[in-house]
């Protein structure tokens, strides 16, 4: 069974990228685009939508009651 590998368009730029061993950074292209992404992250500018306004301290405390 020969099959060939995976390819992936890198999420920053949209370069092919074969996801395997040879590529370190998959799904990212090279290590440019990865912390690129993370700054994205980073400042906010990407997440994840939540069901939600209930921030990290609403309904939590380090008080024993």
């Amino acid at each position: 069974m020969s099959s060939s590998p995976l390819q992936v368009n890198c999420p920053t730029c949209n370069k092919l990228v074969i996801w395997n061993e040879e590529s370190p950074y998959r799904p990212f292209c090279c290590k440019r685009c990865q912390l690129i992404d993370l700054g994205e992250w980073a400042d906010e500018e990407k997440r994840i939508p939540s069901s939600g306004e209930i921030s990290d301290n609403d309904e939590w405390s380090e008080e024993q009651e």
